[in-house]
């Protein structure tokens, strides 16, 4: 009984932990950006050669890890992966990396974090997500992911005294610290704002076309390398665009390759396979309320290799970012155990006898969504009305004779 409550625990709790790998991830990601910048790269370059990298590394992982059991690719697959590619790949990136350049990476992380509101709602409009705010679990959801914003805006914009935890000493970026700050003052602060804006759609966008490519394409080694290859493609294109001087697609054994190779194989590669699994088994919301975790990770990173001071701010917005998840995760967690107790559990000797029958959603005038008892109602006054028409028949029968 022990063991099993035990993996019981540690399957609730796979999701969870996968995303916040990924969290931890994505902010070493940006953390490699400052650096290749500072290098002097052009960051088109960097998000051309991150997905050709995740494409040569996943193509081999999809072919021969789902060559049994991979469905036949489609070309509504096709157009979902181009899709992912463009919103979560191409276009998304190099929204948000332009959005540095015209404001400043404080101010585009701010906005970075309006993606979780923008994929509640988009899930929400389109059915994908259901919120009963008269339940609790529905308020807590809500409540978490505002309070995950809010954290994320507190630990951005508000600093208060400085805190300090440790000094390391290191700073990667000294030698390009006064021009970082000499750029980030002269950018154009509402194209930027905009672009920023539309990065966070973007990458709404890709979660909630994720959430229907893996309803009927469930192989995320595949989707993935399908998506990174169209994302190569279009970038390497816009990056030709923007970059004509050949000597800046050199890589060399230095900081250059190193971003291009973690980025490709490390955050597009096993970390987006990873969103992949998560967004098909517990929805593209679960997934979003997790990018502000990136601001917390960033901070801690910052203040270690980059010399950056941590505030009072910061600390209390790492707070109330980690508090916003666990309310959410304990809003799912608690709407998961609503439905878990809709669906009584068989032993093991039973399973094999029981049969499970699904109404069509396009018959008898039930629609997705009804409630169950509903359906039961509608179903059991079909029956009773064609039972009354049959023993009215007979009884004409039995009068004609």
């Amino acid at each position: 009984m022990a063991m099993h409550c035990l993996f019981k625990a540690v399957h609730e709790m796979k999701a969870p932990l996968t995303m916040v790998v990924v969290q931890v991830a994505f902010a070493g990601v940006n953390i490699l950006y400052k650096l290749a910048a500072s290098g002097g790269m052009n960051l088109t370059l960097v998000v051309a050669y991150r997905f050709i990298f995740a494409t040569v590394f996943m193509a081999p992982l999809a072919f021969f890890l789902e060559r049994k059991r991979r469905p036949k690719i489609t070309w509504t697959v096709l157009v979902q992966a181009f899709f992912c590619g463009l919103f979560g790949g191409s276009m998304g990136q190099n929204l948000y990396l332009a959005s540095l350049s015209m404001t400043s990476a404080t101010y585009a992380s701010a906005m970075a974090n309006l993606v979780p509101a923008v994929t509640f709602v988009l899930a929400v409009s389109l059915g994908l997500e259901k919120v009963k705010l008269r339940t609790v679990a529905g308020k807590a959801k809500v409540a978490g992911t505002l309070m995950g914003i809010g954290g994320a805006m507190l630990l951005t914009f508000y600093k208060g005294m400085e805190v300090n935890l440790w000094s390391t000493h290191v700073n990667l970026l000294r030698h390009v610290a006064a021009t970082q700050h000499g750029r980030e003052g002269s950018g154009n602060l509402l194209l930027g704002s905009l672009l920023a804006v539309a990065s966070c759609f973007c990458y709404a966008l890709w979660l909630i076309i994720q959430a229907k490519m893996s309803e009927g394409f469930p192989c995320q080694y595949t989707s993935t390398a399908l998506m990174t290859f169209m994302a190569s493609i279009q970038a390497v294109v816009y990056a030709l665009c923007r970059e004509r001087d050949w000597s800046q697609w050199q890589l060399g054994w230095n900081v250059r390759l190193l971003t291009v190779s973690y980025s490709g194989i490390v955050a597009s590669g096993l970390c987006y396979t990873l969103i992949a699994w998560c967004v098909r088994m517990r929805g593209p919301v679960f997934v979003s309320v997790f990018n502000p975790l990136m601001l917390v990770t960033v901070a801690l990173a910052g203040s270690m290799v980059l010399d950056e001071k941590l505030h009072l701010g910061s600390i209390l917005g790492s707070g109330l970012i980690v508090l916003g998840l666990y309310v959410v995760l304990w809003g799912k967690r608690k709407e998961s155990n609503k439905m878990n107790k809709l669906v009584p559990s068989t032993g093991s000797d039973e399973s094999e006898s029981v049969e499970i029958v699904i109404a069509s959603p396009n018959k008898n005038g039930v629609k997705e969504g009804d409630d169950v008892l509903e359906v039961a109602q509608k179903e059991s006054g079909m029956i009773k009305e064609s039972l009354e028409a049959k023993r009215g028949g007979e009884e004409q029968t039995l009068t004609g004779n």
